[in-house]
């Protein structure tokens, strides 16, 4: 039988303008651009296992599929305080301020050029044992 187990390969961000976003999305978050096909209609960016990539919301592919969906992209990083202070100055919408959460990790939002919400956070350390 076969193995059915997925990898998870893609997030794909649906934007109004596929080279603009992946700009900003280097230039705010620190990525590096993988992929930027010559029809503008496909971007994709150097971010790890999982490729983020960005397509555009009107295409005949999705178009009537896709919609608002309510959608969360999020990244990590050791210095999460510049890294948001980064992302502002490049142009992202600050929502709330890093801090830190009950989980173990420093969080901060942000919205990208299209009014996506973009977490910021640290690596989630392992909860402290309980005596």
């Amino acid at each position: 039988m076969a193995n059915l187990s997925p990898a998870f390969a893609y997030t794909v961000v649906y934007v109004k303008d596929v080279a603009r976003s992946v700009a900003f999305y280097s230039k705010a978050f620190g990525h590096s651009v993988r992929r930027l096909d010559e029809s503008h209609r496909w971007g994709e960016l150097d971010s790890g296992e999982t490729t983020i990539a960005f397509t555009p919301l009107h295409q005949k592919e999705t178009d009537g599929i896709t919609g608002r969906a309510p959608v969360e992209v999020c990244f990590a990083y050791a210095d999460v305080d510049a890294a948001f202070k980064r992302a502002v100055e490049s142009g992202a919408t600050a929502v709330s301020e890093p801090e830190e959460k009950e989980w173990g990790q420093k969080v901060g939002y942000v919205l990208d050029i299209d009014g996506i919400v973009v977490r910021m956070g640290s690596y989630v350390k392992p909860p402290p044992h309980s005596h």
